[in-house]
């Protein structure tokens, strides 16, 4: 296995992500909130030292819409992994091509979650999904321990992990699906066709490092 390769980064927040207008539709206020409020049914308690820090304006939206009690619980969603799963939100509706990394020219499955990663935790994944399946750096999770940020992958090519999605919370996954669709939000839990090719998940092990690395096949 090789050296990971060190870049240092500057954190950036989901709403900072470049995004062309011409391939990005707005994504509806209600379904972010719907999915905002099933990352804070997950997500895990904030740290102490955050209590007396004013709310931002994420936090601030979820306590206006009534979504949770306070800010502590509010800012529950802004670990990392929450941090990429919000993030993945944002690329809704971009097409899918096959080979694609970017907005700009569409996104296959494993070119999306390559982006988001790479983009919000500094994490440069391998370019193929069977690749991101075994990278170092990323532990084996079972279904019912699936948390928002979390990759998820399935059998769609009678390989077991042929395609690759990130897991958003309340059974929910985005993912670029196929040729002629846009990146979308399917139901894990609702779903029999992905419910049945499920093969498994991952976890970053260490997003809140403050440097990017090369997550290499073991």
């Amino acid at each position: 296995m090789h050296d990971p390769i060190v870049l240092h980064r500057a954190p950036l927040d989901p709403a900072q992500v470049p995004m062309p207008i011409a391939t990005r539709r707005p994504v509806p206020v209600a379904f972010r909130l719907a999915v905002v409020a099933a990352l804070v049914a997950v997500a895990p308690a904030s740290q102490a030292a955050q209590n007396n820090a004013p709310p931002d304006s994420l936090t601030a939206l979820l306590i206006e819409h009534g979504l949770v009690p306070s800010k502590s619980m509010a800012r529950a969603v802004r670990d990392r992994a929450a941090e990429i799963a919000l993030a993945a939100m944002n690329f809704l509706d971009v097409p899918y091509v096959w080979g694609g990394n970017s907005a700009d020219e569409g996104f296959d499955c494993s070119g999306f979650t390559r982006h988001i990663y790479q983009r919000i935790a500094g994490i440069v994944l391998p370019r193929h999904a069977q690749a991101q399946a075994v990278a170092a750096g990323f532990k084996a999770i079972e279904r019912h321990e699936l948390a928002p940020g979390d990759l998820v992958f399935f059998n769609t090519l009678r390989q077991t992990f042929s395609h690759v999605g990130i897991y958003i919370g309340d059974g929910k996954f985005v993912h670029a699906p196929k040729a002629g669709a846009l990146v979308r939000v399917e139901n894990l839990d609702q779903s029999s066709y992905w419910r049945g090719r499920f093969t498994g998940a991952r976890r970053a092990e260490h997003l809140d490092a403050q440097t990017a690395r090369v997550a290499t096949p073991e």
